[in-house]
């Protein structure tokens, strides 16, 4: 009997070509440095880049984007390059993408069409999946007639494969029909995520957020001791994860890693992970990390920044958090802590791969926490040592001392314990100002 692992072979790479239609005053570097992480999203996706094309253009041309010469010269270099693949970092209209799909004669995608390939491969909840399902109906959707050519050309790869696949074959009302199912699912798992967040108000909450590949996950892991996947790759975890993390001093905080940021994130996906990303709408604190290695912070800090201002999330709640900084010189270390300071104030510095490199993280959440509680002077009796094991419990006990038979604590304490005592016999609280 013929052992058939022996004839498995691995699929094809796929082979692409990049192609960017940059206006003629975006400079040089900005162009090479889109480019750059386009071919990183590829090689996320799965395929290999064997070249890159640029046109600068004034304007889009309505028929195939780059126009009709330059389209000429990326079908003989596909042909050339034996490339089964085009990826613009442009977003294409339908009939742009039909059109260069026949001029070319091989597949073509766009940035958010690639994008959604990867988070399709990324998800592995039930609720991602139904997130990226609902996001990728909705490019689909005008777009059907080219999916189609997809699934004519290639019965998978990237691009073509996820949840749409039975979809493209149908009609627009079964895929509307089927965009209304997912919505309303996504919206009861809001309803459950709501009731989640509520039952852990009490608790100090933190969101996690940064650009693709800051190191979100390898701090929370980290902090928690707990293991998580990390890959050094563009999107590699997509799933948002939450942990109990202790903050040392008798703090703690829930910690949720969330799915990273990118430029021209795509706004159907924006929509689909609203339910996610109110987790950071609803934070206590946010943690925007930053990759202090990358060259190009300043920019993946401006594209976090737009997706926050999209979410109408406070700026005091936000920590920055200038992340491997064990990859730096010690000049390189210098300039950035005094770029940092002039473009931001007040920032911490981390490291996962140096000792204590994450204590700086941990003293200004406690530090927050602190900020957060009201400082107090509580009365109650000396028998009440329910009272007494709670304060020191639940809060921060700056100073005790007993006059008669009543114990006198001026302490820090959450707002919902402060609640409890307030309607309670015996017990007198009366707020002072901060410590």
């Amino acid at each position: 009997m013929t052992d058939r692992s022996m004839h498995e072979v691995e699929d094809p790479v796929e082979r692409a070509i990049l192609v960017g239609a940059p206006p003629p005053e975006r400079p040089r570097e900005l162009v090479d440095e889109h480019l750059e992480e386009l071919e990183l999203l590829t090689d996320t996706a799965g395929a290999e880049v064997v070249d890159r094309v640029v046109q600068r253009r004034n304007s889009p041309d309505p028929a195939t984007y780059i126009g009709r010469g330059k389209t000429e010269q990326i079908r003989s270099l596909a042909s050339e390059r034996d490339a089964s693949l085009i990826v613009f970092d442009e977003d294409l209209s339908p009939t742009q993408g039909t059109t260069l799909e026949d001029e070319i004669d091989v597949r073509v995608m766009d940035r958010t069409e690639l994008i959604l390939d990867i988070f399709s491969q990324r998800a592995q909840t039930a609720e991602a999946k139904l997130q990226v399902e609902l996001a990728q109906l909705q490019y689909m959707r005008p777009r059907l007639k080219r999916m189609w050519t997809h699934l004519s050309r290639m019965g998978g790869g990237i691009g073509a494969r996820g949840p749409g696949e039975q979809q493209i074959e149908t009609d627009r009302r079964l895929i509307d029909e089927k965009i209304t199912k997912l919505r309303n699912r996504l919206d009861k798992v809001a309803q459950n995520r709501d009731v989640q967040r509520k039952a852990r108000r009490d608790e100090f909450t933190v969101a996690l957020v940064g650009y693709t590949n800051a190191g979100k996950s390898s701090i929370l892991q980290g902090l928690s001791d707990d293991e998580q996947f990390v890959e050094d790759r563009l999107f590699a975890t997509l799933d948002s994860a939450t942990r109990q993390v202790d903050l040392g001093e008798g703090y703690d905080a829930l910690i949720t890693d969330t799915v990273g940021f990118i430029r021209k994130l795509p706004h159907h996906l924006v929509a689909s992970f609203r339910a996610t990303l109110e987790e950071v709408q609803e934070a206590d604190a946010l943690l925007h990390v930053i990759d202090a290695s990358a060259r190009n912070w300043e920019r993946q800090v401006e594209a976090v920044n737009e997706v926050l201002d999209d979410l109408d999330t406070p700026s005091g709640r936000v920590i920055l958090d200038f992340h491997k900084i064990d990859q730096l010189t010690h000049a390189e270390e210098a300039a950035l802590r005094k770029r940092a300071a002039e473009l931001f104030g007040p920032h911490v510095l981390s490291s996962v791969h140096e000792e204590d490199g994450l204590e700086d993280i941990r003293r200004v959440l406690r530090e927050r926490i602190r900020s957060a509680r009201p400082t107090v002077e509580v009365t109650f009796s000396v028998k009440d040592g329910e009272r007494l094991a709670e304060a020191y419990r639940e809060g921060e006990v700056l100073e005790r001392r007993q006059e008669g038979l009543q114990i006198v604590l001026t302490a820090r304490v959450p707002e919902n314990v402060l609640g409890r005592w307030r309607g309670q016999d015996g017990v007198k609280v009366r707020r002072r100002d901060a410590a």
